[in-house]
């Protein structure tokens, strides 16, 4: 009975969307106040609904209700509890029903969050919104049904895919999601204001928040999926360029610059119909991530559905949302006042030059990952474009965005001063250097990788450039302490995310490019008290065992490592294979140190006796998720910026505010 309550809620969600993508559309084209406030309690009662259907399926996970065809598929009465509850979006049809879920709370959170919203821009926002939510509705009912029922009903489940139980799997896809569906948002306001024809300040004061929401949730999302991959599937790496991992770069990519292009709108009132523009195409290439893994066009670890049907619901969905975007585009942009002008010397610039770097990074990941599909497609043959091709093509765009980053923020708006500024940061420059001559001379000069010292200058360089510009913020060393120390107090929210984003990038490219420079790995047949020697760390196989799990049998291997003699640690690497279904994964055993990771996989016994045994020693890889955390820390200082959440001032209060002071 709880299923098709759930099943009925969803329904009733359906034809409220409807109701809130119509009427309130056609109210304010009316200008009809009545119809417009139609919008706020029609996502209310659609988030309502829709959590009832979310509840209905969560309890017949907890319940092990086997004769819900999705809870039999997916689940198992020996699973912990944890990932019963994780199970419900461990697969197509649950994954689908979080997906219009967050939508739905979004739409919530303008109604909750948005009294200061004009309200023809808010009512058209949730329309547009509603309609996003009519189409996920319309797939999931008709294609992909949650609570489908099972008659008779199986004894036990079949169980959840191995690989997905792990605490990194559990909240990976969440905050994925919250990222995908929060680009949405920004894609429902830039269509709002198409339809409108107004895009202004106060437009990209409301669309940021919105946006670095969206991009925090998919910054973490992507940092747990690559932590789970680099701990889980026992390879050492953390990015394979796999076509689902591209999925989510390619909007995080693109919401990146959509970000920084707000802030030219909101500052200078420039760059309107590139920003819009960009916000489509951030929630298109959140839509290609979905049709990608849910059409069966790619085989991935990441991958939910293989059915042809929904594949091509997918892609209709997507032809739809994203052409008639551009369709709309196309004739409204051309009407959009134009804002002031700047020199190419400017902080305008130089955010324009992170715009078109960071587009044109994402075009390059769009290129590599389809072209195999489109090239399967002609019938050209079967093409594989791998990291030497992402590596090669990508990595040498992102450089000069890097440069840039450091110098952007000390430019000046409308015309900059590049002189001064490159004089300003003359000691990031010789920090840089120097840096980049330590690390050629540590690695032996050219016996190591030539672009390890340039990646690690470049780290030294924004995090110098970043600490220039938060100094100059402050006039530290140029005012009284006194002064220098109440400008610290003053200073926004905003400009300490900033600051602190560009540092955690800093951070995080000094972890990239030691790991991938100087990861040192040995792969051997390995029998017990046999010592392997790895960077100075000596592993000696002293134990290997069979254990029982919950619902697994593993072969557990311990591995006591010493590091000059002295005892450093003890390491437990598994080999699991779980019953239900009956798969094997990899449990590898890590030690973090500041230095970097020391890391112990077993495989399968051999006969001649022994284990293969693979044993790493990664550097500085510690330091790339400290990276990840500080720049999400970064992006929730910036959005508790109160002016994220009173509006901008019109200017019409502006001149009067700036004429009293």
């Amino acid at each position: 009975m709880i299923a098709e309550i759930g099943h009925f809620a969803l329904i009733l969600a359906l034809a409220v969307a409807l109701i809130q993508a119509v009427i309130p559309l056609v109210g304010a084209a009316r200008g009809n106040a009545t119809w417009m406030g139609l919008a706020g309690p029609a996502s209310v009662a659609q988030m309502l609904l829709v959590g009832i259907a979310f509840a209905a399926l969560t309890h017949a996970y907890m319940t092990s209700d086997f004769s819900v065809l999705n809870v039999a598929q997916n689940s198992h009465t020996d699973k912990p509890m944890l990932y019963k509850v994780t199970g419900v979006w461990g697969n197509h049809e649950g994954s689908l029903l979080l997906w219009i879920t967050i939508l739905a709370l979004f739409g919530l959170a303008v109604t909750l969050f948005g009294a200061n919203l004009p309200p023809g821009l808010k009512a058209r926002a949730l329309a547009v919104q509603a309609m996003i939510t009519v189409g996920f509705l319309l797939f999931i009912l008709l294609t992909s049904n949650p609570f489908e029922r099972l008659d008779p009903p199986p004894m036990n489940g079949s169980g959840l895919n191995p690989l997905l139980q792990d605490p990194g799997l559990a909240f990976h896809p969440p905050f994925l999601y919250l990222g995908y569906v929060g680009f949405s948002m920004a894609f429902s306001f830039a269509i709002a204001a198409l339809i409108e024809g107004k895009v202004d300040a106060a437009w990209a004061r409301w669309v940021r928040p919105w946006t670095l929401a969206a991009w925090i949730f998919l910054t973490l999302g992507i940092a747990l999926g690559s932590w789970w991959a680099y701990y889980e599937l026992g390879w050492g790496g953390w990015w394979y360029w796999d076509p689902v991992e591209n999925a989510s770069f390619m909007p995080w990519l693109a919401g990146t610059a959509l970000l920084h292009s707000a802030v030219v709108v909101e500052k200078r009132d420039s760059l309107k119909s590139w920003t819009i523009l960009l916000a489509i195409v951030a929630f298109g290439l959140s839509l290609l991530g979905t049709f990608l893994v849910r059409s069966g066009v790619i085989t991935s670890v990441h991958a939910f559905a293989s059915d042809p049907a929904r594949g091509v619901f997918i892609l209709g969905l997507l032809i739809f949302a994203v052409g008639g975007s551009f369709t709309l585009y196309a004739v409204r942009a051309p009407s959009l006042k134009t804002g002031g002008l700047f020199a190419p010397v400017s902080r305008e610039g130089a955010l324009l030059l992170n715009n078109v770097l960071m587009a044109t990074g994402a075009g390059t990941v769009l290129l590599g990952t389809l072209y195999p599909l489109f090239a399967d497609a002609l019938d050209l043959g079967k093409v594989s474009v791998g990291p030497p091709f992402f590596n090669s093509v990508f990595l040498p765009l992102m450089v000069p965005m890097v440069l840039a980053m450091a110098a952007g923020p000390l430019l000046s708006w409308k015309r900059g001063d590049l002189a001064g500024v490159l004089s300003r940061l003359s000691v990031a420059a010789v920090a840089a250097l120097a840096v980049a001559l330590a690390t050629w001379l540590w690695q032996g000069g050219s016996a190591g990788p030539w672009w390890a010292a340039g990646g690690m200058a470049l780290a030294v360089w924004l995090l110098g450039g970043t600490i220039v510009e938060w100094a100059e913020r402050i006039r530290l060393f140029r005012a009284p302490l006194s002064e220098s120390l109440d400008r610290l107090g003053k200073l926004p929210r905003s400009s300490w995310g900033m600051t602190i984003t560009h540092a955690g990038l800093a951070v995080l490219i000094i972890g990239m490019t030691a790991s991938s420079a100087w990861k040192l790995e040995s792969v051997q047949t390995q029998k017990l008290g046999e010592t392997i020697t790895v960077a100075g760390y000596a592993f000696t196989l002293t134990h290997v065992e069979d254990i029982a799990g919950a619902n697994y049998m593993a072969t557990q291997g311990t591995f006591e490592v010493k590091k000059d003699g002295r005892d450093f640690a003890v390491l437990q690497p598994e080999k699991r294979v779980y019953r239900q279904p009956p798969r094997p994964t990899t449990e590898a055993a890590i030690v973090s140190t500041i230095l970097g990771d020391v890391y112990a996989v077993i495989g399968d016994a051999v006969p001649e006796g022994g284990w293969v045994t693979r044993l790493y020693f990664n550097p500085l890889v510690p330091w790339m998720w400290a990276g990840c955390l500080i720049m999400v820390l970064g992006g929730l200082m910036s959005l508790s910026d109160r002016r994220h959440r009173i509006g901008a001032p019109t200017r019409a209060r502006a001149a009067v505010q700036a004429a009293k002071a």
